[in-house]
């Protein structure tokens, strides 16, 4: 049975020269977990938001088709109504949280609906999504992934069959990522809801999934079951989309060779134990360790950092921190949501003051300097890029910095930048206006402007495929000859294993492990104390001979090899 059904879609934006979507026909049957892909601007979003009429009631343009949910023709009702067919939670879920805390956020749309068991219906939601037991605290108490699941509650307490969520996992760390599919699973699987995702991270879809619908330039190029449409691997590829690690391994050794012919390829860790039975682990020759300058880049001596909360309790996010930053290091904050990742960085450029100890850059204390007398020798990268752009072109913004400190040569040294980030033929463009990856790669710009000794990157890979954010790996490596010290908080554990000499891991506000990615990413207890998940072919390496070290498919195929015969 369909719970959607949508026949002949086409749809303009307004003034736009082509249609984004073109021609849709396609069905969602009811109880399926569905798995949106498709690269950067393939219509993922807009054809969602057709789902629930944003499209075309609030967001006008050519509209042309049908589209019905659970029994509703979306032209016909209106957008409230279809709220209770279709709940969204958008990519910045922060933006549907309105009320001040949990249980009033969660009734929030059914009071607006005048239901008399608007509280009964937020409390169930709130039960549903694993958020029993903090009805009265307050919103900003919650984690990053538990606003997210408040979000959701939102959308729950109306009780529609379709759940749409948008990138659910893109700002969260691997632990509230895992529990934001285990939510889903559950009202999947429990309640029956049918559940639509956009995701980019085919390991979660290979685990959670039931169906797969690739988009590609505006229509739909298949509807597939999870494990045989993760299989495609080089029709993926060519979408910039890649494949579980996993099953890109078992592509690479069956192309060479390594791998039986006609079985099917493997697309979680759990069949991978099975199609790499045949290879045993050999330890690697690994390259020596870059060397790194003793000398300090930045200090943190005993700091202290409270807050001031509506109810009067302070609440601490460092007490008594000491960490040592070296010259030229490559270093990874990680940690969940809330762990004083953020609130580090900004400590650095002098944003925040700490209430107690003191902070030092290049052995220079700088308690009483303010951020701009600080910015030609550190900077920091926002985790959202927009927040960067301040004027009309981004040729202004680049050299707005330099500009206003009378740089010599600011305008040639524009240019040069321009240049090395390929941002060129965007210069005139409003930074605000680009596509995710244009926008990261200016941020960047503006960033090693000054040329500061230390760089700070607030999760420079959030929010972008996978295509993207590796354009943005091969950039970090490139600005290693700009800056000698780059800091990056982030939850990608990818960029973490391949970029970072040295991990740094914050929890609850304290400094709990530093140290290289086999002392980290080898140390299981403190894996799941912070909610660490290391790249999918460590757990597959780790999975076949608990000494392997596997941060990348070539480590893999390196690593293990055939059984002599």
């Amino acid at each position: 049975m369909s719970v959607i059904e949508i026949e002949n879609l086409t749809y303009s934006y307004p003034a736009a020269d082509r249609p984004i979507l073109k021609n849709i026909c396609v069905q969602v049957e009811k109880g399926d977990f569905l798995a949106i892909v498709g690269n950067n601007g393939c219509g993922k979003s807009t054809f969602c938001k057709t789902l629930n009429g944003l499209i075309p009631h609030f967001i006008t343009g050519d509209f042309q088709g049908k589209v019905t949910v659970d029994g509703l023709d979306t032209l016909a009702a209106d957008v409230g109504t279809l709220a209770s067919k279709a709940g969204y939670v958008y990519q910045d879920f922060e933006n549907q949280i309105v009320r001040p805390t949990v249980l009033d956020d969660a009734a929030y749309a059914c009071l607006n609906y005048a239901m008399p068991d608007h509280l009964a219906r937020g409390r169930e939601a709130l039960k549903m999504c694993g958020l029993s037991g903090r009805e009265e605290d307050y919103i900003w108490q919650l984690s990053g992934g538990q606003t997210h699941l408040l979000a959701l509650a939102g959308a729950v307490s109306l009780r529609p069959e379709v759940l749409i969520l948008d990138e659910p996992i893109a700002q969260l760390d691997p632990g509230h990522a895992d529990r934001i599919y285990r939510v889903l699973k559950t009202l999947n699987e429990k309640h029956g809801k049918t559940i639509i995702v956009i995701e980019h991270h085919t390991e979660y879809i290979a685990d959670y999934c039931k169906h797969v619908m690739l988009m590609k330039d505006g229509g739909i190029a298949w509807k597939l079951p999870v494990a045989e449409a993760l299989r495609r691997v080089e029709e993926l590829r060519a979408c910039n989309i890649f494949p579980p690690q996993v099953t890109i391994a078992a592509h690479a050794l069956r192309e060479a060779g390594r791998l039986p012919a006609g079985g099917a390829l493997p697309t979680t860790v759990e069949e991978g134990k099975t199609a790499f039975g045949h290879l045993r682990w050999q330890e690697p020759v690994r390259p020596a360790a870059e060397p790194v300058s003793a000398g300090p880049a930045v200090e943190f001596r005993q700091v202290s950092l409270a807050y001031a909360t509506v109810t009067g309790e302070p609440r601490r996010v460092f007490d008594g921190l000491n960490l040592d930053i070296r010259r030229g290091e490559k270093v990874a904050l990680i940690g969940s949501n809330g762990a004083g990742k953020s609130t580090m960085m900004k400590l650095m450029v002098g944003l925040l003051k700490p209430s107690d100890g003191e902070i030092f850059l290049s052995g220079e204390s700088i308690r009483k300097k303010k951020p701009q007398a600080l910015s030609r020798k550190i900077s920091l990268v926002y985790q959202n890029p927009e927040e960067m752009f301040i004027k009309d072109t981004l040729q202004a913004d680049i050299a707005y910095a330099m500009q206003v400190r009378r740089v010599p040569d600011y305008p040639a040294r524009t240019q040069a930048l321009l240049e090395r980030f390929r941002l060129t033929g965007l210069k005139d463009r409003d930074g605000r206006l680009l596509s995710g990856g244009q926008m990261r790669r200016a941020s960047l710009a503006i960033g090693i402007a000054l040329n500061p000794e230390v760089l700070l990157l607030d999760e420079p890979t959030a929010n972008l495929d996978i295509a993207t954010r590796r354009e943005i790996m091969d950039m970090l490596t490139d600005i290693k000859a700009v800056t000698q010290t780059v800091i990056i908080a982030t939850h990608d554990m990818q960029l973490v294993s391949q970029w970072a000499q040295r991990i740094v891991v914050l929890y609850q506000g304290k400094v709990v492990a530093d140290g290289n990615r086999d002392e980290i990413f080898g140390n299981r207890q403190l894996a799941e104390m912070v909610g660490i998940r290391p790249p999918e072919i460590f757990t597959m390496g780790q999975a076949l001979d608990s000494r392997a070290r596997c941060y990348t498919v070539e480590d893999f195929l390196q690593s293990f090899v055939e059984v002599s015969r």
